[in-house]
């Protein structure tokens, strides 16, 4: 079992997920724009590795006795406003920063600062810890800032309705030497070797082994990163990579829309199998179209969607990514790495 042991003065140990804490993304237009308020708190703590191996991490959590890797997904639209309050509970130095929105905040050891973040432009932003970059991003404090336009812009392009879905996928990589340094205050290495490969906090279990299948420890099966949708149900992956390697993100079942990178809108959606991520806090925004998939067999109609479910079988396609590495965990065990499945449903 996956475990997190949070770190306070009294020690405590904690069992928990990261059920809350990054992913599926849900948002109704309005016509108002809202101020909403929120509280993270700057814990630490361990997690226990598919391979058993325990690992320090700090994170923007949601509580005082939580460690959430990565934070929740904060979601705004064109014109809102986030009061963001943030404890550091940690004997070190940390900040908020969103490079996009121009916000860099030192929150001092045991201090709390409130930051107010104003939403402009529609896109997907990571916000991080900036001190000793990337030390602190890489051991856990970053997540993902989504906003949305305003109510009266229902299009995500000329003549393309917003899409069905919307989820977002944070890629990371562990190299625990790093983790190790960081938590002492001690020089990180010179070579980053990165041993584990995340996709919102979790790794892909194959089936049979421990954990497989079940949402809060396998990202094939948790709900805010394996995809479920119907026939034509465009749905938006907004991905972000806190960090170092670089990706090649490749979906089964339909080419992907690839929307934009780093920010910029492409000025042609090319339809791809293959997309780039980079690293060191690269961002990539694409649509799965949830089309037929043209080469399977049998056809993906809703007739066959409801004669598997009806069998208790599933039509679902991989999402993973094409540099090998990330396949594994620990340098060996294959298929816990970064991966989910996108499942196409019956009606």
């Amino acid at each position: 079992m996956k475990r997190r042991t949070f770190l306070k003065i009294s020690s405590t140990a904690l069992l928990g997920s990261v059920a809350n804490a990054s992913g599926l993304v849900r948002w109704i237009p309005r016509a108002e724009a809202a101020t909403l308020n929120k509280t993270f708190y700057i814990n630490e703590g361990y997690i226990e590795q598919a391979d058993g191996v325990d690992v320090y991490f700090r994170g923007f959590s949601n509580s005082s006795n939580s460690l959430n890797i990565p934070g929740e997904v904060l979601v705004m639209q064109v014109g809102d406003t986030i009061n963001l309050t943030i404890r550091n509970n940690l004997n070190t130095q940390h900040s908020f920063v969103i490079d996009e929105l121009g916000i860099n905040t030192n929150i001092p050891s045991g201090s709390t600062k409130t930051i107010t973040i104003r939403a402009s432009n529609p896109g997907t932003h990571m916000y991080y810890d900036a001190v000793d970059l990337p030390d602190n991003r890489l051991v856990g404090l970053h997540g993902a800032l989504v906003v949305f336009p305003n109510g009266e812009d229902t299009t995500i392009e000329s003549g393309r309705d917003m899409p069905k879905h919307e989820f977002v996928w944070m890629f990371n990589d562990i190299d625990p030497a790093w983790h190790t340094a960081i938590q002492y205050g001690n020089n990180t290495p010179n070579k980053y070797i990165p041993r584990y490969f995340t996709l919102n906090g979790l790794y892909g279990r194959p089936p049979g082994a421990q954990g497989s299948m079940n949402s809060g420890l396998d990202s094939m099966a948790d709900k805010r990163t394996a995809i479920h949708a119907h026939l034509g149900e465009r749905t938006r992956i907004r991905c972000l990579n806190a960090g170092l390697a670089q990706h090649a993100v490749h979906c089964h079942g339909n080419h992907m829309e690839w929307l934009s990178s780093n920010g910029q809108q492409r000025e042609h959606i090319w339809l791809k199998d293959i997309i780039p991520l980079d690293g060191n806090g690269g961002t990539m925004e694409f649509i799965f179209p949830f089309d037929p998939p043209p080469d399977a067999w049998p056809e993906v109609t809703n007739s066959t969607l409801a004669k598997a479910k009806a069998e208790g079988r599933h039509f679902a396609y991989p999402m993973h990514l094409h540099d090998e590495m990330t396949q594994t965990a620990g340098g060996g065990l294959y298929m816990f790495g970064a991966l989910t499945d996108l499942y196409f449903e019956s009606n």
